[in-house]
């Protein structure tokens, strides 16, 4: 299973960006999708996650401005950001919580997308 994010970049305060992130290889079945971030000298932390049947969760600092939803027919996940805030800017990371040919539950991670936000 493999996961290819999307989408991020420079973007100036209160401006908006969305990632996506499409898995594809051998998959079975995904159950829950998700966004993380890393900030420079921080570490990884949550910013939202979406079940399989669309129950989300986010990150105190991101309700009410990110929204996190999927296509599950294209094993896609996405990260809608507005208004965002220079403490946004870091490396964002999708995972997915798969099982793949071998039949056991995995979790997976993107590559990655810097996402950028000046003042």
């Amino acid at each position: 299973v493999q996961l290819q994010a999307s989408g991020g970049g420079l973007v100036q305060l209160g401006g908006s960006l969305r990632l996506s992130c499409a898995a594809s290889g051998s998959i079975v079945s995904i159950n829950a999708m998700g966004w993380y971030r890393q900030a420079p000298g921080k570490q990884r932390e949550l910013v939202a996650i979406i079940s399989l049947g669309g129950s989300t969760n986010y990150a105190d600092s991101v309700k009410g401005r990110f929204t996190i939803s999927r296509d599950n027919a294209k094993n896609t996940v996405f990260l809608q950001m507005n208004s965002l805030k220079p403490e946004d800017t870091a490396v964002y990371y999708c995972n997915a919580v798969a099982t793949g040919p071998d039949w056991k539950l995995r979790t997976y991670w993107g590559q990655g997308t810097q996402v950028t936000v000046s003042s």
